[in-house]
């Protein structure tokens, strides 16, 4: 039963495996034919179909013909396809009858019962002709007799398994034919039982491959399964095929693993987590690692066994394809893949174990690949092996630090146990490259054996790292590799070689705009320039890093702290200044001058105002402010005016500064686009094209030098050169964020001022901002005073000038306003003009200006048809004897009025808008609201129609209720707006802006209700002509003390507060007679509630519906008021005319007017100075008149023969 096993070691050992023929018959015959057999079977390649849609190829086929033998045929279950033979062919070279029937035919038979009995319908007979034997032979039948007998025999319906082979040894074309016809049979043969058997065996494996979700189903056992079927694949040469066995199979682990990380395990997956005891790296140098195949055979391989022994086979295949470089591209996913599929099923693993088999691993592969390619190609193909080398050197450095080869005193007694107990993971030297000088067993033994070794082989290995990275263009990872070679140097206390690498890892990174690897690497090199001394540089990094959002609070704070020290400290050398960029330490967000055109006179005050926003984590105090100012002077002869500057400055004198940058090398990404335009070139004579061409308006960004990365020049001029003007300010402490600072200078010359520099110093250290761009200037002018007045172009400032105007003259006094500075105001006429208005109405007009902007000659020709107000504008000059008087015509398309409208308690806002104009107007959008922004009020509009047609001299009524949630307010501020259009479109020749009438309104609500009752002459039951009849009036308060009752009529006792009141019956239509007294005073309770009640007695004398006479109050005021001193004695009598619903703003403008020689002048003046009572008329709608429109029945009386009736 041993001679089975005999086979098996060379086929797997050598891998040079054929697919197994066997022989049977005449072995001397075939021992004859083999040679030319071997030659010529492979030489034609034959077209493989396979099963399942899978492209057909075309292969040349080799066999290993071996003796027949019973053992060598399949048993039951046994799914070995290395030993399976796949064909059986019986040789004979029998020309006699007798000696076919003696001893042919019954091994024929014995052979094709032995195949019968293992199911094995693969064979073939090959008769053999040979002419020398058929001469010697003279009783020998014909050759067919003996073919034919064998195919009656045996080949009963498969007459192709018998073929004649004639005189294979002879050289003609007869045998030629021969040899075709059979080796075309043959392979035939050959791919039939290839495909039938690998058909078979590849359902076998999938079905075992379906029941993976079975308990008690092994990975070990089904990849033994399918790594024969790509031991097949391999034998006939398809690479590619068995390639792909090998990747499902890694692709099927990989998925088990990730599965267990998410807490679906495998119970075969325990056999994978066991302890790493062996980290000796990958073997790939020889075909199948048989130590390994075994330990996965019984189930006793470790995780990094089967990775390392799958790679080896797929590194093996794709040699033979001849794709070196996915071997070391696939080997580096390979490492890093198992460090985490480590973690995943928590192996354990001894501390830098899996540094040492990722190190042997990479020089491994290496060298592998190298000792299959020569130099050129390896030089060539850098790109796919830079990444091993560079990993090779990470797990050596993580080594170095582990084993205490980095520190200062070198390894001590732990490092070194550690270091013996990693060596002895790697086990013996295997045989293969025992030999080998340079096999990465010794490289990492050297390195691990002292600290000069390893330095040695590290420093090696980064530099061929580094420039393999920069051979290649992968300038950051080389600058990656070289920033842990500048912590090896610091490590080893060699600052002054880490410097150049930080140097050139932060120079790349800055220019491709990685933020985070900016940050640390400007770390290393802060500790490595403060290790070497360099205090400029040191301080201009901890600026940076000072500023620097991706750092911890207290990182920052220190990085600050270390400035401020060096800034305290007494440096030896006073005059040493240490000049520092500005962008790291704080940003000039923008500029104000004041006054806002930047233009001063001189010997005015120019002050400028700059926000700073510094980005340090901590307050800063600076001893020092100062702007740095160039003086220069126009080469012209002529001065620059006032006029002249202000219409060529900017208005709002605020200039915006973008973002610093550093002073680094932006990438070219960071570039603006080109902007590219098209120019032509033509004769002014004939107007002809004479050139065309493209020009570049923005070449002056492209073309911009780039500042130097290795230091900052030091600025010139005023920060450094007390000599230089500056503007100054001391002692400021620069709070995190935006800080305001103000500078004040005194204008000397005449000429124009350049802030060049921005220079913040603390100590020694000046942080300085090299140029100011925007550009900011501010001018000095001098010249005589100047008056000019023309209508302006557009809106000077957002502050305007109210007037207040009489019906004839309007003055203005100028407000006061620094020497030499050009005065702009826009003003808002408040207009009272002749236009109709309702008798006896109060109220107030404004005129909205939006027609401004126009001279006043188009305005009236445009608006020919609109009634027109007139005002002059008198302008008085210090320096100058006479006025300037200016005419301003204004177009009145409206006349506005408002009124407050009381129901009780209820209020309503009623607007009249009066058409003044000849045109017929559209009116929509109509609006009204409260500018004041009381939460508490409310309005809400009565108005159906939201557009509205207003004819032309006619009138348009908007109402609003007023509704308040808590005490009403004391003030309403309304502001009414509408959109107006003409009605006939084609007329519209200008843009109308909306309508705007404003108005206020004081203490509108409702503090008194007056009722008035007429009863008539007891006895009668009618009112008659000449007849005394009763007049009742109630008084009543409706709420208690109020903030408006607080006047000098207010008067204090125990129990309640009282006010004075006067009220007053007339009748202005004449229809009754009041007998007695018409008026008094009363004392009345401020007191919700209370009521006050007056008798008195009228006379009827007209019949009708008469309407009941007025009821008037007013407020009492005693003479030792405060204001009394300032009115006149008849104020009261003035007053007396006025209407409940007059507005107190119409009583001051009537007072002002009159104060300025009115016709009530005269005689205000016969009482002046005596201490007389007076009467405050109660503001419109703190008194509501429930009697209002009432009338009551008159009859003429009796004796009367002419009657006289009063309609009203």
């Amino acid at each position: 039963m041993d001679a089975p096993e005999e086979p098996l070691p060379p086929v797997i050992y050598t891998m040079e495996n054929k697919p197994i023929v066997t022989c049977a018959g005449d072995q001397n015959l075939f021992t004859s034919i083999y040679p030319t057999l071997s030659q010529q079977l492979p030489r034609e390649p034959m077209e493989w179909r396979r099963s399942y849609g899978r492209a057909p190829k075309m292969i040349h086929l080799e066999s290993n013909f071996v003796q027949f033998k019973e053992e060598l045929l399949p048993k039951e279950g046994n799914k070995a396809l290395l030993t399976f033979p796949f064909l059986h062919i019986y040789w004979t070279e029998c020309c006699d009858t007798e000696v076919y029937k003696a001893t042919v035919k019954d091994d024929l038979t014995k052979w094709q019962n032995v195949l019968k009995a293992h199911s094995s319908v693969d064979w073939l007979i090959v008769v053999v002709e040979n002419d020398a034997k058929k001469k010697n032979k003279t009783n020998i039948l014909p050759r067919t007799s003996i073919v034919d007998k064998i195919r009656n025999d045996f080949c009963n319906k498969q007459s192709d398994r018998c073929v004649v082979l004639n005189d294979p040894l002879k050289d003609s074309s007869r045998t030629q034919e021969s040899w075709n016809a059979f080796l075309t049979k043959l392979r035939t043969l050959l791919l039939m039982s290839f495909t039938k058997n690998l058909g078979k065996f590849e359902d076998d494996m999938r079905t075992l491959r379906e029941k993976r979700t079975e308990p008690g189903w092994s990975f070990c056992e089904y990849f033994m399964v399918q790594e024969e079927l790509a031991f097949v694949f391999e034998m006939l040469q398809q690479f590619e095929d068995a390639l792909v066995q090998y990747d499902e199979l890694d692709a099927l682990f990989s998925q088990y693993v990730v599965n267990f990380g998410a807490g679906d395990g495998a119970n075969w997956l325990t056999f994978f987590c066991q302890p790493v005891k062996s980290w000796n790296g990958l073997t790939l140098r020889k075909p199948i690692d048989m130590e390994k195949r075994e330990l996965i055979q019984r189930q006793e391989a470790t995780l990094l066994d089967l990775r390392s022994y799958l790679f080896a086979r797929q590194c093996t295949l794709l040699l033979f394809l001849q794709r070196p470089w996915e071997v070391a591209q696939r080997a580096l996913e390979l490492l890093h893949s198992c460090v985490q599929e480590l973690k995943l099923l928590e192996v354990s693993v001894p501390p830098g174990a899996l540094d040492c088999w990722v190190f042997l691993s990479c020089l491994e592969v290496l060298q592998r690949i190298e000792g299959c390619c020569d130099r050129a190609q390896i030089d060539s193909n850098i790109a796919h092996t830079v990444g091993l080398w560079s990993y090779a050197t990470e797990k050596l450095k993580s080594l170095g630090y582990l084993c205490g080869l980095v520190s200062e005193k070198g390894p001590n007694s732990e490092d070194l146990n550690r270091t013996v107990d990693l060596l002895a993971g790697l086990g013996a030297e295997r045989p293969e490259t025992a030999n080998t000088a340079q096999s990465p067993y010794k490289k990492l033994k050297e390195a691990l054996s002292s600290v000069e070794a390893f330095e040695k082989h590290y420093l090696d290995l980064s530099h061929a790292t580094i420039e393999m990275y920069t051979s290649i263009g992968r300038i950051r990872s080389a600058k990656f590799v070289g920033k842990d070679l500048a912590e090896f140097y610091m490590k080893k206390k060699s600052p002054q070689k880490a410097e150049a690498y930080l140097q050139g890892a932060l120079k790349n990174y800055l220019a491709e705009g990685w933020a985070l690897p900016i940050t640390h690497t400007r770390k290393q090199l802060a500790e490595c320039q403060k290790h070497l001394g360099q205090v400029e540089n040191y301080l201009q990094t901890s600026s940076l890093l000072a500023s620097d959002h991706h750092l911890t609070e207290e990182e920052r704070k220190y990085f600050c702290q270390e400035i401020l020290n060096f800034a305290s400290e007494q440096t030896d050398s006073p005059g040493h200044k240490v000049v520092l960029p500005m962008h790291s330490f704080a940003h000039l967000r923008d500029l104000r001058f004041t006054p806002s055109n930047a233009v001063v006179h001189v010997g005015g005050v120019l002050s400028v105002e700059i926000t700073v926003c510094s980005q340090m984590p901590v307050p800063v105090h600076m001893d020092q402010i100062a702007i740095s100012v160039h003086f220069s002077i126009e080469k012209n002869s002529y001065r620059k005016t006032a006029e002249w500057l202000t219409k060529h400055k900017t208005s709002n004198g605020i200039i915006n500064f973008p973002m610093e940058t550093s002073p680094f090398p932006a990438s070219q990404n960071s570039l603006p686009a080109l902007e590219l335009y098209e120019m032509f070139e033509r004769s002014p004579s004939d107007n002809s094209l004479n050139t065309t061409g493209i020009i570049c308006k923005n070449v002056h960004m492209l073309l911009r030098r780039q500042e130097s990365s290795t230091a900052l020049d030091t600025p010139s001029g005023v920060a450094l050169d007390d000599g230089a003007p500056v503007l100054k300010c001391c002692g400021v402490t620069l709070e995190p964020g935006a800080n305001t600072i103000t500078f004040r200078t005194q204008a000397k010359e005449p000429g124009t001022y350049t802030l060049r520099q921005l220079c913040a110093s603390a100590g020694p250290v000046c942080f300085v901002l090299p140029h100011l761009y925007p550009l900011a200037q501010y001018d000095v002018y001098s010249q005589e005073p100047q008056l000019h007045v023309e209508p302006l172009a557009e809106k000077a400032s957002d502050a305007s000038l109210r007037v207040q105007s009489s019906d004839k003259v309007t003055s203005i006094s100028l407000p006061a306003a620094p020497a030499y500075h050009m005065i702009e105001f826009e003003l808002e006429v408040l207009s009272l003009p002749s236009a109709p208005a309702a008798g006896g109405e109060g109220g107030s007009t404004m005129l909205g200006m939006t027609e401004a902007q126009r001279k006043p000659k188009d305005t009236q020709k445009a608006d020919h048809c609109m009634a027109t107000t007139d005002h002059k504008v008198s302008i008085e000059c210090p320096w100058s004897i006479y006025s300037t008087v200016i005419a301003l015509t204004f177009s009145v398309p409206f006349r506005t009025t408002h009124a407050v409208l009381s129901a009780g308690t209820r209020k309503y806002i009623q607007v009249c808008v009066q058409n003044l104009s000849e045109l017929d107007f559209r009116l929509s959008d109509s609006d009204l609201v409260d500018t004041g922004d009381s939460t508490d009020l409310q309005l809400l509009p009565l108005n159906t129609k939201s557009q509205q047609h207003i004819c032309s001299r006619q009138s348009v009524f908007f109402v609003w209720e007023l509704t308040w949630t808590r005490e009403p307010p004391p003030l309403l501020r309304g502001r009414f707006s509408m959109e107006f259009r003409p009605a006939s479109e084609e007329r519209l020749s200008i843009s109308l802006k909306p309508y705007t009438y404003e108005f206020q309104v004081e203490n509108f609500f409702t503090l008194y209700t007056v009722k008035a009752e007429i009863l008539p002459p007891a006895g009668t039951e009618l009112c008659r002509t000449g007849s005394l009849c009763a007049l009742e009036v109630s008084i009543t308060r409706l709420s208690d003390l109020l903030e408006v009752d607080r006047d000098e009529a207010l008067t204090e006792s125990d129990e309640y507060f009282s006010t004075k009141l006067m009220y007053e019956v007339v009748d202005n239509s004449s229809n009754w007679a009041v007998c007695g007294k018409s008026s008094g005073v009363i004392s009345m309770p401020v007191v919700a509630q209370a009521t006050h009640r007056v008798h008195m007695e009228v006379m009827p004398l007209f019949a009708g519906y008469l309407p009941l006479p007025d009821v008037r109050l007013f407020k009492y005021l005693p003479h030792h008021s405060a204001h009394s001193s300032h009115l006149d004695a008849d104020s009261w009598i003035e007053n007396d005319s006025l209407s409940v619903d007059k507005h107190v703003d119409d009583q001051l403008d009537s007072s002002s007017i009159k104060s300025r020689g009115s016709v009530h002048s005269a005689a205000s003046s016969e009482h002046k100075g005596l201490p007389m009572p007076r009467l405050q008329a109660l503001p419109p709608g703190q008194v509501f008149n429930s009697s209002t429109g009432m009338q009551i029945l008159v009859i003429p009386s009796k004796d009367d023969h002419v009657l006289e009736v009063s309609v009203t």
